[in-house]
């Protein structure tokens, strides 16, 4: 692979993170609409402000790298494509239902970081990228962790 293809490959992955970040911010926007608890709004707000944060970070190094970010979300793509289907069950749900569904989603996400990460072609030469996307999949567990604790609470409620 040329140093080009190299450079486009690693774009595009940045580009599969902006997506499925705003794929993210999506669901838990819907979930929002979807729940009528102070504690959970804010909480679920903290989660769209952390993909939009990890969205700027993502569009600005593509930038170095003299890419195009990508604007929304798309329903193709290895990465990003199952957060269409998390966003759609949020209909008449109940709040263990959608903490459910918002875990799946976190799931969703740190597979994608995950995989951005271990990709053999990427060969992620800069340290500056690979401390960014290992501080966004940190900041998922958290969140994963957090929904996932919320969601077995209700469970044993």
């Amino acid at each position: 692979m040329g140093v080009l293809q190299h450079i486009q490959h690693q774009i595009s992955a940045l580009n599969d993170l902006i997506k499925i970040n705003n794929d993210r911010i999506a669901g838990y926007q819907k979930a929002n609409e979807s729940i009528d608890e102070t504690g959970l709004s804010l909480l679920f707000n903290e989660y769209i402000d952390q993909s939009k944060n990890n969205v700027s970070e993502l569009r600005e190094y593509i930038r170095v790298l003299g890419g195009s970010p990508t604007d929304g979300t798309t329903l193709s793509g290895k990465f990003y494509h199952a957060w269409i289907d998390v966003k759609a069950t949020f209909v008449n749900k109940d709040r263990h239902s959608i903490l459910a569904d918002c875990e799946r989603g976190e799931d969703i996400a740190k597979k994608a970081y995950r995989a951005a990460l271990d990709d053999k072609e990427l060969i992620w030469e800069d340290a500056q990228v690979v401390s960014i996307l290992n501080s966004h999949l940190e900041g998922l567990k958290v969140s994963h962790d957090t929904i996932k604790a919320l969601r077995d609470t209700e469970i044993s409620v």
